[in-house]
């Protein structure tokens, strides 16, 4: 599953193999694994309350990045890196 960006020890990551709805990505911050909306809602799995805060500030800076790696995951193209939080 390529990183599609990293910052304060968090990896974003989106799969692009024909990836399944709803749009979503894949964060990993030490043990703990989630899987977020497009719109920065944790849908599932374990991360704590100030990385949820962190990845959900980048989500509302890249919503449209995001939307756009969607678009190439569901392709099967590779996708592009994004900007990381500073």
């Amino acid at each position: 599953m390529p990183v599609i960006s990293m910052f304060y020890g968090i990896l974003i990551k989106m799969f692009n193999n024909n990836e399944h709805n709803p749009p979503h990505f894949h964060a990993q911050y030490q043990d703990n694994h989630a899987t977020f909306s497009l719109n920065g809602e944790l849908l599932n799995g374990n991360m704590p309350n100030g990385k949820v805060r962190l990845i959900q500030a980048w989500v509302e800076l890249h919503k449209d990045e995001l939307a756009a790696n969607w678009e190439l995951a569901i392709q099967k193209e590779p996708l592009y890196k994004i900007e990381p939080l500073r």
